[in-house]
């Protein structure tokens, strides 16, 4: 029964990956006849403040929720957690979007060009992070189908609108944001229909306190991470935008997205279904089980990685030339550096669950804090001296570095059963 439903996982996980990914892959490659690479690199900018603000300010109390959701005893615990989930989480959402509009006004008064893309910007970060909750939630306890049909559809909707929006109404990042904005709107509010759980009536605030806590704890650490892990995926792009100008950032921000996607949807089908099973696995104090997903999840990913590296030094240009704009093609050389730097951090986001699992969470800050400072010293130097080659060759380094880093923390080559076991202070078993 266990391998039927991790059976049934991997397909929904699968579908919904496939699907979103064909849904980007062609919604990019028409998007970029219709706009030009500065175009582009605007769209890419601003979509970076929402990255930031569903990281920084959302998603650590998301990854709260997901972790803590097999440790609920019955649907009216899962209940009283969402309700805490969703009550952080908009509050945090709130100010992330305050302090965007804020921030676009000031620009805004500086270059003496008011602009209203920075609030629009705030309300695609709302509608991002409405999504991301109802997801990863559904994630967390294993309905992997709604999960799925749910991103599926916001990932085919948000390309389809932003191509209609241009084509009407001509080349204007507004248009583009306005298609994202409305896509998310329309799939939110029907997939939120079947996602919340109904809450008995009874209110249980001694149950409720306890779950603000158990999340702000498991959460805090995870802020700091969630910026240095945007600093590393989308940190480079600003740098382009300093040094050089905002087309140079369109060629890079649409070659790195093709790659990152590839890579990334390939990791997330592996995410989705041995990080749930495994996390339950801690939470039940199965550590022989939980170390045995761990090292398939591992091999997976590395023969991924291998794979995907191999085949895109083959098929560098036919894949530009199918899935990108005739004028983005000079963007074609970066995309080998690119991918073994996505490889790694796939690689580098498994061999660190241990210390997930065991809600370690400041040791994982520690890994990303390396990462983060080998970026801020390496991207800069390598955009000024080699432009948007160095950029490309940048990755591998800083990722790497985090992979290294991590894996001598979170020890995921330690064997169950070849030294005792403790249990820690959060109350999963972790081995010493």
């Amino acid at each position: 029964m266990k391998h039927r439903r991790l059976a049934g996982d991997a397909f929904w996980v699968l579908f919904g990956q496939l699907a979103s990914a064909m849904a980007l892959l062609a919604g990019t490659r028409i998007l970029t006849e219709l706009v030009t690479p500065d175009i582009y690199g605007q769209v890419a900018l601003l979509n970076g403040f929402v990255a930031l603000g569903v990281a920084v300010f959302s998603y650590p109390f998301i990854c709260a929720g997901m972790r803590l959701l097999p440790e609920c005893r019955d649907h009216q615990e899962r209940a009283d957690l969402h309700r805490v989930v969703f009550r952080l989480t908009a509050r945090a959402t709130l100010l992330a979007i305050a302090l965007l509009v804020s921030g676009g006004a000031f620009y805004g008064y500086v270059a003496q060009s008011y602009s209203i893309l920075f609030a629009m910007t705030g309300v695609l970060l709302a509608v991002t992070v409405r999504r991301e909750l109802g997801i990863q939630l559904l994630i967390g306890e294993r309905k992997h189908r709604g999960a799925s049909l749910w991103q599926t559809s916001d990932s085919i909707l948000r390309p389809v609108s932003a191509i209609l929006l241009v084509w009407w109404g001509g080349q204007k990042a507004e248009w583009v944001l306005l298609g994202y904005i409305l896509a998310s709107l329309i799939s939110n509010t029907f997939w939120s229909l079947f996602q919340d759980p109904r809450p008995a009536k009874n209110k249980r605030p001694t149950i409720v306190r306890s779950f603000n806590t158990d999340v702000w704890a498991y959460a805090l650490p995870l802020i700091p991470m969630e910026l240095i892990f945007w600093v590393n995926g989308l940190g480079d792009r600003y740098v382009i935008g300093y040094f050089m100008t905002a087309a140079e950032v369109g060629l890079y921000a649409a070659t790195y997205m093709i790659i990152n996607e590839a890579f990334n949807r390939s990791a997330m089908v592996l995410l989705r279904i041995f990080q749930p099973v495994y996390f339950q696995s801690c939470a039940l104090n199965q550590a022989r089980e939980g170390f045995r997903i761990l090292w398939v999840w591992i091999a997976c990913v590395l023969a991924l990685g291998f794979i995907g590296v191999t085949l895109l030094l083959m098929t560098g240009d036919w894949v530009a030339t199918l899935v990108l704009a005739k004028s983005y093609h000079s963007a074609v050389d970066l995309m080998p550096a690119i991918a073994v730097g996505c490889a790694l951090h796939a690689l580098g986001t498994v061999v660190a669950q241990p210390l997930l699992a065991n809600k370690r969470t400041r040791l994982l800050l520690l890994g990303r804090v390396c990462g983060v400072l080998t970026a801020a010293v390496s991207i800069p130097l390598m955009v000024k001296n080699f432009g948007l080659p160095g950029a490309a060759m940048a990755n591998p380094i800083y990722f790497g570095v985090e992979f290294l880093v991590l894996a001598m923390l979170a020890k995921p080559w330690r064997t169950v059963g070849a030294e005792p076991l403790e249990q820690d202070s959060t109350g999963c078993t972790a081995m010493v």
